[in-house]
């Protein structure tokens, strides 16, 4: 019988193969370590993630198959595609990190009484944020944050971690600006990590780990700056020229 490995409390402790998680499709690994952002930047190379509720000791998990989203793929409804026309909202990209994660940290979801999002997931994604790895995309109406999703990003992929609405279609339409600011920086993938009905309507659908992690190892086209901020700024211009 195969048991739980245990994650040594070094950083620079490594990770078991992705092959020999517990239960498929659900992909448990490993447990402990901690949340440094050394570790989680060679999780995330690695084609894992942590994902646990408070009071669990941290989980590591590489599913398969694996639920994500290609930018080029997207659904727009109709509604949808005349919010974004009628230019409801301003969206602007890593201006408010700290925002974007305490409201999805607080968003309520179907099924779900708590959240993932503890204070210590809150400060490690903060904390690689302030080290480049980690962005957001926010919707603003005047001086409110009314919307947003943040994620991470490593190669040709941009891992989404989480969303949150305050008000219509908010996050659909943060989405649909990270969809086409990744595709015209050559990303290949938005990895979803696990199912969920709502980024299925928006045409997220399942991959094999092995078409995962073969993508996460190509190398990506463009040498990604960490400032986005300015880079999603110039995107827009370009957008509306």
């Amino acid at each position: 019988m195969i048991s739980l490995q245990w994650l040594d409390s070094a950083s620079s402790a490594a990770f078991p193969a992705v092959e020999t998680t517990l239960d498929e499709p659900e992909g448990l690994l490993a447990a402990g370590g901690d949340l440094s952002t050394e570790r989680l930047v060679r999780a995330y190379k690695e084609g894992i993630f942590p994902w646990y509720s408070a009071g669990e000791p941290i989980l590591w998990w590489s599913p398969d198959p694996r639920f994500v989203l290609f930018p080029e793929q997207i659904k727009i409804s109709r509604s949808l595609s005349k919010n974004i026309r009628n230019n409801h909202f301003e969206i602007r990209m890593d201006t408010a990190f700290e925002q974007v994660i305490s409201h999805c940290g607080k968003q309520p979801r179907k099924d779900q009484p708590g959240t993932w999002i503890t204070n210590e997931m809150r400060q490690a994604y903060i904390d690689m944020h302030h080290k480049g790895h980690a962005h957001c995309v926010e919707c603003w109406n005047g001086d409110e944050l009314v919307g947003g999703l943040y994620g991470m990003h490593t190669g040709q992929i941009f891992c989404g971690e989480s969303m949150f609405s305050r008000e219509s279609n908010a996050s659909k339409i943060a989405l649909v600006y990270l969809c086409q600011f990744l595709q015209h920086h050559h990303f290949k993938i938005i990895d979803s990590q696990v199912y969920t009905e709502h980024l299925e309507r928006l045409g997220a659908v399942m991959i094999s780990r092995n078409e995962y992690i073969e993508t996460l190892h190509q190398p990506h086209k463009v040498d990604m700056p960490e400032n986005w901020s300015e880079l999603f700024s110039l995107y827009l211009k370009e957008k509306h020229k």
